[in-house]
């Protein structure tokens, strides 16, 4: 048996006088660490960094978790390769929060299809990124009781019948938002659909730019409305190059409305002043699919504008959108309302300046009382004999107050008249108190006037 020498009360400085107390606390801690953890060495990082501008990751790793959500899809999930690889390169926010899950230890691609191997996504989630949609959009369209694409065999098979058809994938997001009834259509339902309108001799590119402003044309039967919309507009010398060249992507188009637009021109128009209606102002027909300008155009019938003239005005229409043409006649005609103006003179000005009142973007009525400082019925007046002044009363100008008229010069006296009878005299601050006072009128008047 070996025997240790007794140490007493020699200080572990002694016993060890060629290590510093400092050296040998790190030599025990380095022990006791390898001991417990004999992987220590490995070290554990995140690739995600925090910025002013929030998380950021390098475009390497982006492409390594690209590359293991491609390989996972598409060996793991069993996905075409085509759709995985779309989901893969077009869904950056889905794989920066794949990436704050996954703890790097040997490499980025390794590390994430490890994670992935034991941690199943929705595959939902990048589907619909891959499709163009934000976040907030695609939240809500996520089902409730799915994760895997394979579940969702018909949302597959006419995703793949438009894209084959030539539909740009991020363009597809859209049209779903749009017509979700689309995706819920029977295997071989939605080619034959394609197949009518090509049938029809439009073509496909023609027809690639219709289904993205309105989906609805592939819901039921073929729409009859698009149909003889797209025939009055041929008559009209307009071939399928120029409505494609106008159609706006990013508002939906209502054919029904188009037709109902079409129709009254051709009813009231004669053939030229249909086709210069047309072209020289595309917007009439697109924007909103036509529905502010048949709400324009009913408002006008209502104030007895006749036909002639309402297409004669819609000639001469200015360079803005129908719907702040038509925001600014109904402000106008608030306006008028506010200032207690007859109807019959509302009529008049809106039959003689239709375009005067659509070009203007009035001042609320408050403001418009308090800047010209005036009353309600001295106001309706003057904009009956100056109607054009309401050009200078828009948004961002500065208004002017109104010169005195004769009768307010007469009220001015009036009113000194009876101060001075009441025993004011001439004193101007004693004066202009009591005007105000006057002002404010009903009990407060007779109560303050006493105070003075």
């Amino acid at each position: 048996m070996t025997h240790f020498p007794k140490l007493g009360n020699l200080s572990i400085i002694k016993w060890a006088p060629s290590y510093s107390l400092k050296n040998l606390l790190q030599m025990c801690s380095f022990h006791i660490a390898q001991s417990q953890n004999p992987r220590f060495y490995r070290t554990r990082r995140s690739v995600v960094s925090h910025g002013k501008d929030g998380t950021q990751i390098s475009r390497t790793t982006l492409k390594e978790a690209q590359v293991a959500l491609l390989e996972y899809l598409h060996s793991t999930r069993s996905l075409q390769f085509i759709y995985a690889e779309n989901m893969s390169k077009n869904s950056p926010r889905f794989l920066r929060k794949l990436l704050k899950k996954v703890e790097i230890v040997n490499g980025v691609r390794r590390s994430v299809s490890r994670f992935l191997r034991y941690h199943p996504i929705n595959e939902f989630e990048p589907f619909f990124e891959s499709l163009g949609l934000k976040h907030p959009e695609y939240t809500p369209l996520l089902p409730r009781d799915l994760m895997f694409l394979s579940d969702a065999c018909l949302l597959l098979e006419n995703y793949r019948v438009l894209c084959e058809f030539g539909i740009e994938g991020k363009k597809i997001g859209q049209l779903y938002k749009k017509a979700v009834q689309v995706f819920h259509h029977d295997f071989g339902v939605l080619p034959l659909k394609l197949q009518a309108y090509r049938e029809l001799g439009l073509s496909q590119s023609f027809m690639v730019k219709v289904i993205v402003c309105s989906p609805c044309v592939l819901i039921g039967d073929v729409d009859m409305k698009f149909i003889k919309a797209l025939e009055i507009m041929k008559s009209a010398r307009f071939d399928y190059v120029w409505i494609e060249e106008h159609l706006l992507e990013k508002e939906s188009c209502n054919w029904n409305m188009i037709f109902c637009v079409l129709s009254f021109f051709r009813e009231s128009c004669c053939s030229s002043e249909f086709q210069s209606l047309i072209s020289q102002n595309s917007r009439l027909l697109f924007d909103g699919s036509g529905d502010r300008l048949l709400s324009l155009i009913a408002f006008l019938l209502k104030f007895g504008l006749p036909v002639d003239q309402i297409s004669s005005m819609l000639l001469q229409f200015p360079k803005i959108h129908v719907s702040q043409f038509v925001s600014n006649f109904i402000r106008c005609f608030m306006f008028f309302h506010d200032i207690e103006m007859e109807v019959e003179s509302i009529g008049k000005i809106v039959r003689s300046y239709p375009i005067l009142l659509g070009s203007c973007r009035l001042k609320k009525s408050n403001t418009l009382l308090n800047d010209l400082n005036v009353g309600k019925k001295r106001l309706c007046k003057y904009i009956q004999e100056n109607p054009r002044e309401l050009s200078k009363w828009g948004m961002g100008t500065r208004v002017r107050s109104l010169p005195e008229s004769g009768e307010d010069i007469e009220s001015q006296k009036l009113k000194m008249k009876f101060f001075l009878d009441l025993g004011y005299g001439e004193n101007p601050d004693m004066m202009k108190k009591a005007f105000k006072v006057l002002r404010a009128g009903g009990e407060s008047f007779r109560r303050d006037l006493i105070v003075l």
